[in-house]
């Protein structure tokens, strides 16, 4: 009989990863508020504890900083009329000419919408990823800075933290588990098993996509979700951007986990068969900023995918039962 018991193997690292999970963010009156501030809606929810009128000032004062990042930075007025669902979307035309010296203003962008636009719009969309990896400290003069830092404070403070906790919890997500020197001084060697908690974020917004990456940059989500985890569902819904990142992100090491306050979003989870977070405004909720955590999450996530307890239990015994064979001199192949 052959046997075909799997030959234990050992490197240099032994490395068994904890799923990777992809966080899927709503934007608008999720990790930001935005529209409730305008129309009164996140004041109103207050019973007249939260002055509208400045709520509303504050809403137009946000709008006015994400026009003039668009125009000023983002070529909106020019394609303001060619969106896209992601920015690689025009990967294909892009022939990665060296864009350093590019004339953007005068290379005859236009109607039709035919390759050769096409390519000039992929040249666009680069020039505009590489702005948002370098952060607008890079392209604001310091008192427009200053104005904007004062908004975001004023935001802040006026939502009770809504924006700053939203971010705090999205740097959570991204948490990962290391060997640090302790645990090296403890017993711990090259060949100890490091468990690895991956996680991505991931922004699925209504809104059309240069407007949406330009909220990403002025409310400081630059640094929590990159530029090409950003996804624009205006003209093709969001369960169709739900099934492209189930395309590129999916195996079956991967979970996922929609987080929002809108119907369209939890329909596409309920399609998808991912737990889906609904999003509530109303001081009293806890599925709000303040007041999401990531055990909260977590709990969504383990009723649909199963608990993480039990995973890292067969972690450790994987861990132990290599610990046996190796101590019994098995040989590395």
């Amino acid at each position: 009989m052959v046997d075909r018991t799997p030959a234990v193997t050992f490197g240099e690292d032994q490395e068994i990863s904890k799923p990777t999970t992809v966080y899927i963010w709503d934007m608008d009156e999720t990790l930001i508020l935005l529209k409730s501030l305008l129309d009164g809606t996140y004041a109103g929810v207050f019973n007249g504890m939260k002055d509208t009128k400045k709520g509303f000032e504050i809403g137009k004062h946000w709008e006015n900083h994400i026009l003039r990042v668009c125009d000023e930075f983002f070529f909106y007025e020019v394609i303001e009329n060619y969106n896209e669902p992601y920015l690689d979307a025009l990967s294909e035309y892009d022939d990665g000419r060296d864009l350093s010296n590019y004339d953007f203003s005068n290379d005859g962008f236009s109607s039709p919408y035919d390759d050769a636009n096409k390519r000039k719009l992929a040249y666009r969309h680069r020039s505009i990823a590489e702005k948002y990896s370098q952060g607008l400290h890079k392209v604001l003069d310091q008192q427009m800075i200053k104005l904007w830092n004062d908004l975001y404070s004023l935001t802040d403070s006026y939502t009770g933290g809504w924006l700053s906790s939203a971010h705090a919890l999205l740097e959570q997500t991204l948490a990962k588990t290391k060997p640090s020197a302790s645990d090296h001084s403890s017993g711990m060697t090259p060949r100890s098993i490091i468990t690895k908690d991956q996680s991505i974020n991931v922004l699925v917004t209504s809104g059309s996509l240069v407007p949406s990456l330009a909220k990403c940059l002025l409310y400081r989500l630059d640094d929590v979700i990159s530029a090409n985890n950003v996804y624009s569902s205006w003209e093709v819904g969001k369960l169709q951007c739900f099934s492209w990142i189930k395309e590129r992100f999916g195996s079956p090491n991967v979970q996922f986990c929609v987080i929002g306050d809108g119907t369209e979003e939890c329909a596409a989870a309920e399609t998808m068969r991912w737990p889906f977070i609904k999003i509530d405004i109303r001081p009293a909720s806890p599925y709000r900023f303040p007041g999401l955590t990531m055990e909260m999450v977590q709990s969504y996530i383990d009723v649909i995918y199963g608990p993480q307890d039990s995973k890292d239990e067969k972690l450790k015994g994987s861990s132990e039962l290599m610990k046996f064979f190796s101590a019994r001199g098995v040989p590395s192949e």
